[in-house]
C-alpha cells in the first residue's frame, strides 16, 4: 500500500448549498462539502470564513441543499465566486428560489432535496471559521424523487459527491446492496 500522509480525504463527501438571506433580504448560496451527521436532528458543517458565515451570525436559519449531475455547474459557481463581489451571484444561477416553510430561508426548486435548518453551536469558532452545529428542522423533497414507498429516493436524484483527491466531481452510482441486512449471510 502507498502512504500518503495526513489528508481530509473521507469518501466520499456530499456536495451541499447552504441557502440563506443577507442582511437585506437577498438569497444567497454557498458550495461546502466537509459535513456529515452530528446526531439524529442535527448536522455538522465545517465553514471557513465566508460571506455565508457572516451571514449565518445574523440570521441563524438557512438551508441545505444536495448538489445533483443536473446543477453541478451552477453549484460549483456558488462555491468560487461570493456575493460580496458578485451581487447577482444567484441571478447567474438561473435558480429559482422560494421561501423555506419552516426557517426564513431560501429554498432553490432546482435541487431535489433541501434540509430546513436552524444553528444551534459553532465549535472552534476563530478568525478562519468554524465547526456549524445545526437542528434540522424539516426536510423538503421534489416528490419527482420520491420511492414507492413515499420517501425520497437517492437513486433517482443524480446526486454529485467532490472527489478532494483529484478536485472533481462524481455522481453517486447504483444500489449494490441492503444494510443491517447483507451481512447476515456471514452468521
Amino acid at each position: 500500500m502507498k502512504s500518503f500522509g495526513t489528508k481530509p480525504w473521507l469518501l466520499p463527501q456530499p456536495v451541499l448549498i447552504i441557502g440563506i438571506y443577507d442582511k437585506d433580504g437577498n438569497p444567497n448560496a454557498m458550495n461546502a462539502a466537509w459535513a456529515g451527521t452530528w446526531d439524529r436532528d442535527r448536522i455538522m458543517i465545517s465553514l471557513g470564513a465566508h460571506q455565508t458565515t457572516k451571514n449565518l451570525e445574523e440570521k441563524g436559519d438557512f438551508t441545505v441543499a444536495f448538489a445533483t449531475k443536473e446543477t453541478l455547474t451552477a453549484s460549483d459557481f456558488v462555491g468560487i465566486v461570493s456575493m460580496k463581489n458578485n451581487p447577482d451571484k444567484i441571478k447567474k444561477t438561473g435558480w429559482t428560489v422560494v421561501p423555506a416553510e419552516q426557517v426564513k430561508a431560501p429554498v432553490f426548486t432546482e435541487f431535489p432535496m433541501t434540509m430546513e435548518c436552524r444553528v444551534k453551536e459553532k465549535l472552534d469558532e476563530s478568525a478562519t471559521g468554524c465547526y456549524l452545529i445545526a437542528e434540522v428542522v424539516n426536510i423538503l423533497c421534489d416528490e419527482a424523487y420520491l420511492a414507492e414507498d413515499g420517501k425520497p429516493d437517492m437513486t433517482r436524484m443524480n446526486l454529485i459527491s467532490f472527489d478532494p483527491i483529484h478536485l472533481r466531481y462524481v455522481q453517486m452510482g447504483d444500489v449494490v446492496g441492503k444494510a443491517f441486512s447483507d451481512g447476515k449471510a456471514l452468521k
